[in-house]
């Protein structure tokens, strides 16, 4: 049996941003690190600045044979947080539009991802939740576009499911090397994978 990896306690920081990141990793030592995982996941995935990736990498250390369970608990908070930012946009978006623009995302990042779904649909959808791509943005953003629902949805649950999956799998697979390689190579690894799918996707368009 793998012995538990402890997390050490970060320095304060007088970043607004670092200390946001601190007190989500310090639920990783606590007996509600799998709620709080969810509901990170959740508002994360609408205005919360901070991914879910931290407190999910540091609870699959601690215990490695959970990493998958962990990762599963990630998916589904994260994709009903995305369906909620679909609401805001879709429902709410004259409430929430002062709240959001500006103090979440720029009206010009805004724009231009509501452009990219006439374009994209849920393509777009999926890149954004499976790269570093700020998937909040487009949560957001699709219900604005009134996008197909069911479509947002399976590339949510595709998209996050797959980027939190592949963190789970590196640390079964690294043990405690898992951290070091996951801050290292982990954005690159997916945004070279989101750029090969859109090239698939392009080819295959090109041949049909």
């Amino acid at each position: 049996m793998n012995d538990p990896v402890s997390v050490p306690a970060p320095a304060a920081s007088r970043n607004p941003l670092r200390r946001i990141y601190q007190w989500v990793l310090s639920w990783a030592d606590t007996p509600y690190g799998v709620p709080a995982l969810v509901a990170i996941a959740f508002v994360e995935s609408s205005v919360f600045p901070i991914p879910p990736d931290v407190l999910l990498i540091a609870l699959a250390l601690s215990a490695p044979t959970r990493a998958f369970r962990f990762a599963l608990w990630c998916t589904l908070g994260s994709v009903l947080g995305g369906l909620f930012g679909y609401l805001i946009g879709y429902a709410l978006w004259s409430t929430f539009e002062p709240y959001i623009i500006g103090p979440v995302f720029s009206r010009e990042t805004f724009e231009l991802v509501t452009g990219e779904y006439q374009k994209h649909g849920e393509l777009a959808v999926f890149i954004a939740a499976f790269t570093p791509i700020p998937y909040k943005v487009f949560t957001v953003a699709a219900g604005v576009a009134q996008i197909n629902i069911v479509g947002f949805t399976l590339a949510s649950i595709l998209g996050r499911g797959g980027r939190f999956f592949l963190v789970a799998a590196v640390i079964k697979l690294a043990g405690p090397r898992a951290k070091q390689l996951i801050d290292k190579y982990f954005d690159v690894v997916t945004i070279v994978t989101g750029l090969l799918l859109v090239l698939g996707v392009v080819l295959y368009q090109l041949l049909r």
